[in-house]
């Protein structure tokens, strides 16, 4: 808001509890509790910022496109997203699972794990080219230093692992845990210093409208 004063910047949630936090934090933002998928926006943006929000959608191939379309004239689509389904700390969590007495409250692994929701950082170019002046897309990918395995487990409890742990009853989910953090200290072994490394990768995409 310092950059841009002007500006009206509205931010959504389905969460009401993400909300009033992010209220608290950001007293002079306005924010609405709005689905991304089914959202209509008052007036055209001139901006859609999605940080780390769209990989837990499903239906991309209709997703992006209708956000784009959303836009002002000139306006830019922005988006971030994680793309570690296949990376050992996400494919983990789908074997832990699917291999203990947890298993009947997670269910199906597959969708507890939103495997099939990301696509191919090419195909997320072919969604907005037709449409749009100009799009970048690019995938980076970060490895982030962590203490040992716990860490790692700590990293992933808020995000990825939530749809596996909040089925469970306290004592399944620390057997869970447990199991899961195994797996993890043996397939990122220490480096040369004592630490792990976790890799994420990151999809970007940016694709700006037409004036």
């Amino acid at each position: 808001m310092a950059r841009f004063p002007g500006a009206e910047v509205i931010g959504l949630d389905t969460s009401p509890a993400m909300l009033e936090s992010a209220q608290r934090r950001l007293p002079d933002l306005a924010f609405a509790q709005a689905d991304a998928a089914t959202w209509i926006p008052e007036r055209a943006p001139d901006l859609i910022y999605a940080n780390a929000v769209l990989q837990w959608l499903p239906d991309h191939p209709l997703l992006l496109p209708r956000l784009f379309g959303l836009l002002a004239p000139g306006g830019v689509l922005a988006v971030q997203m994680p793309d570690n389904l296949a990376e050992p700390s996400h494919r983990l969590m789908r074997e832990t699972a699917g291999a203990g007495p947890w298993a009947g409250a997670i269910g199906d692994p597959v969708v507890a794990g939103r495997l099939g929701r990301m696509l191919e950082p090419a195909a997320y170019y072919d969604l907005l080219a037709p449409h749009a002046a100009e799009v970048d897309v690019w995938r980076t990918a970060y490895h982030h230093r962590m203490d040992d395995a716990g860490a790692i487990v700590r990293w992933v409890s808020a995000t990825g692992l939530r749809p596996f742990l909040d089925p469970l009853a306290p004592d399944e989910e620390a057997g869970f845990l447990a199991a899961y953090q195994a797996r993890i200290a043996e397939a990122y072994l220490p480096r040369s210093d004592g630490r792990r490394l976790l890799a994420f990768p990151r999809v970007f995409l940016v694709a700006r409208k037409a004036p």
